[in-house]
């Protein structure tokens, strides 16, 4: 029973460590909020949402279970539950697996590679098979209505490189005022 809590405590943590942003949900460590952005080079560029992960007693030797919180349109997720429907996340899920790969490789290839033949929003799958670029349209209309900074309750994000650069201008500006100090 304390490997899989000890596991379950260190794959947590290697997601803390990473970029993404995690709220806990209660006091233990087996249900949390992480913030997860949509993939460069996919309609869901730009998008943020909300994934509820819970983490079953079992962990790592039965997968997490995995829900989108805000509206994502895809043909792999409930729209109105926002469950996920993933073969390794729910099939072929194996202890070799963390949490980080959840978030770096298996929700990026769900967005980037829809499979419309095994649905959950039958019309999503529907329009993709039907017309790509209508698809394309209504996943950025998403985006645009349900998927921003503040419909998860964050900060707009996407300024990392402007805090870096305001933390450097501040250190320089705190340099120079201990230079001038010092003379």
């Amino acid at each position: 029973m304390s490997s899989p809590s000890k596991r379950r405590e260190m794959d947590l943590m290697k997601l803390m460590m990473s970029d993404y942003k995690v709220e806990m949900i209660n006091d233990g460590m087996q249900e949390f909020y992480v913030h997860f952005h949509g993939p460069n080079d996919s309609p869901y560029h730009g998008g943020v949402w909300k994934v509820r992960v819970e983490l079953p007693d079992a962990y790592p030797y039965k997968s997490p279970s995995i829900g989108f919180v805000n509206k994502i349109y895809h043909p792999n997720v409930d729209e109105m539950s926002g469950s996920v429907c993933l073969d390794v996340i729910n099939q072929t899920w194996s202890p070799m697996f963390d949490l980080v790969n959840v978030f770096e490789v298996f929700l990026p290839q769900l967005l980037l590679y829809p499979n419309p033949s095994d649905p959950l929003n039958g019309e999503a799958a529907a329009l993709m098979m039907r017309d790509r670029t209508s698809y394309e349209q209504r996943v950025k209309e998403y985006c645009e209505k349900y998927a921003k900074p503040e419909d998860i309750g964050a900060a707009p994000e996407e300024k990392s490189s402007d805090e870096e650069m305001s933390e450097d201008e501040s250190d320089s500006s705190d340099e120079q005022v201990a230079g001038k100090a010092d003379p």
